[in-house]
């Protein structure tokens, strides 16, 4: 079913949009056409959404039916709208250029290169302590088999105990141990989302996540985030209510790209509204350890949760290392249990030595994440106070917590900037990889996971081709980036 937005929810949206007064001033049908381009080109307003009537929308933008006409037809003309009489008009992009959604991937590893495209730490000192412990440890199983397709119980037991401690009972039989959070979310769709089946997820949202949902041919709906405010609470229950997904995806705390903090009250709708659209909610908490700025997290979204519809995924790539590869999924016993039979024809469990080594760490939260919380709120300032300096031409919020910012560009170059970005050894993920479609291209990720000399090193780099941009288009040692249809 195709998602529909009011008159009202557009004109809220649409904000200060008529055209300035001077000597150049456009007509309002011209600025109010050029007002929706930029919420579809930002992907605050997703692609192939039924835009109100002619009449409703004149009426809740108190102009004339004539203006709104004008409007539409001048969408439609240069691509960003289609229509069928009778039927609605819908939100689209010119010539149907889409952008593939296959996640980030790094190249091979090159000393010289300033990575942005990762938003994750190197690992914590203790690791090689809790490693050398884990390996002391491991012959008490060498004497099985290995395979664990839940997980070690003193790992599922220590992961429990921190649902708990945050507001949320949980048992162990309620908790998957799997290889980092994506396998996490792989799992659950492939138990939950059928070929063809539609879901819900932010837009930004994180691209590894489109990839997951792509490869299971799921038809893929779009909220649309504010850059400044986060998660527009009508919109999103509205294309809930709408398009009654199968599966909704979003990512409450410090949301991947944007930073943006999901409040209580939205949490608790969200859960409601779920429930009586039928529909499952997954809660990514990747980044639910990151707080920086001393703030209390709101509860976690499985606090409201009646009914088993919330499903939370979670992992130690974050606040812990990447390289550990340990996630998990919260549910219910039973799904578990179904989650379980699907993880065995995949890759049978997770290694015994690396799930050992997670229990040490998780010990060790208490002096670990603290100082992993210290540590990026002084690269965060760093890289705020670099961009100020060096792009105040760039807009952005400071995120309260996660690893990263969503910075607004001065124009549409995101991709443009990325590859001229690489040729001076800084490695970027611009804003298209985080939407559907070729939008988001007024926006990049800055991960701020790195030391800060590099930061601003890196922001240095970004400065000097972007101020160059222009002229650089000229050189003939620009890639052609590909075409993918």
């Amino acid at each position: 079913m195709t998602s529909l937005v009011r008159g009202s929810q557009l004109t809220r949206l649409l904000g200060q949009w008529h055209a300035l007064p001077g000597r150049h001033r456009r007509p309002d049908y011209a600025a109010l056409a050029a007002a929706v381009r930029g919420l579809v080109a930002d992907g605050r307003l997703p692609l192939g959404v039924r835009l109100p009537a002619e009449r409703e929308l004149a009426e809740s933008l108190a102009v004339s039916r004539t203006t709104v006409s004008a409007a539409y037809r001048a969408l439609r003309e240069s691509g960003h709208l289609t229509s069928r009489r009778g039927a609605g008009s819908w939100t689209a992009l010119p010539n149907g250029h889409r952008v593939a959604t296959s996640g980030l991937w790094a190249a091979p590893d090159d000393l010289d290169m300033i990575d942005l495209g990762v938003a994750a730490s190197a690992a914590p000192p203790e690791l090689i302590t809790a490693t050398r412990e884990a390996a002391d440890d491991l012959p008490r199983y060498l004497g099985s088999a290995g395979y664990h397709p839940v997980g070690l119980i003193e790992l599922r037991e220590a992961v429990a105990a921190g649902f708990t401690a945050r507001g949320v009972a949980t048992s162990p039989e309620q908790i998957l141990i799997t290889s980092g959070t994506q396998q996490a979310l792989d799992l659950v769709l492939r138990l939950s989302v059928p070929a063809g089946a539609p879901v819900l997820v932010e837009s930004p949202t994180y691209p590894n996540a489109l990839a997951a949902l792509a490869a299971r041919r799921a038809r893929i709906n779009t909220h649309g985030m504010d850059t400044a405010t986060g998660w527009d609470g009508e919109l999103l229950l509205g294309a809930l209510r709408q398009t009654r997904p199968r599966l909704t995806y979003v990512i409450p705390e410090f949301q991947n790209p944007t930073g943006h903090l999901m409040d209580a009250a939205l949490r608790e709708r969200l859960v409601a509204t779920a429930h009586t659209a039928g529909t499952e909610l997954v809660a990514d908490e990747s980044f639910v350890d990151l707080p920086l700025d001393g703030a209390v997290l709101p509860p976690p979204v499985a606090v409201f949760d009646r009914h088993s519809r919330v499903v939370s995924i979670g992992g130690m790539s974050k606040a812990y290392w990447g390289g550990l590869r340990i996630g998990w999924v919260r549910a219910s016993a039973p799904m578990v249990q179904r989650l379980a039979a699907i993880r065995v024809g995949v890759d049978m469990a997770s290694p015994v030595l690396e799930q050992l080594v997670a229990v040490r760490l998780l010990r060790q939260a208490a002096t670990i994440v603290p100082a992993r919380r210290a540590e990026l709120r002084h690269r965060r300032d760093t890289l705020v106070e670099t961009l100020r300096a060096l792009l105040p031409e760039w807009t952005f919020t400071v995120p309260p917590g996660g690893t990263m910012l969503w910075a607004e560009l001065d124009g549409p170059v995101s991709s443009a900037l990325a590859r001229a970005a690489e040729d001076v050894g800084v490695r970027l993920a611009p804003g298209p990889r985080f939407g559907l479609d070729g939008t988001l291209e007024r926006f990049l990720r800055l991960p701020f996971a790195l030391p800060p000399s590099d930061l601003i090193e890196a922001v240095r780099r970004i400065a000097g081709v972007h101020h160059d941009l222009d002229r650089a288009t000229a050189r003939s040692s620009w890639r052609t980036p590909a075409v993918i249809a």
